[in-house]
């Protein structure tokens, strides 16, 4: 057993499929390779980017090598809530300066 399944996932990532142009820069950044392309199309025609559902550290180089703003939101688990359970914040939005 690895040290990734033994801790878990510290992140995960949401990418707009509408906003998403499909080309590969967060693939080739993401240092864990949690990120491929779709198979289908958006409205736009392109095959856009998605998250596989594991492996994210919350890191967050995918959103900042993004050239679409807003196209990448990715969260970061901030620790565990007083029910047990993992809190996740939004580390980085779609909004940037």
């Amino acid at each position: 057993m690895n040290e990734k399944s033994v801790r878990g996932d510290r992140g995960r990532i949401e990418i707009a499929p509408a906003e998403c142009k499909g080309c590969g820069l967060c693939i080739q950044a993401c240092p864990l390779k949690c990120i491929g392309l779709s198979s289908g199309i958006n409205a736009q025609g392109y095959h856009p980017a998605v998250y596989h559902g594991h492996g994210c550290s919350g890191c967050g180089v995918c959103f900042y090598i993004c050239p679409e703003p807003g196209a990448i939101v990715v969260y970061r688990e901030a620790g565990i809530a007083a029910n047990g359970s993992p809190s996740v914040h939004a580390d980085l939005s779609g909004s940037r300066k």
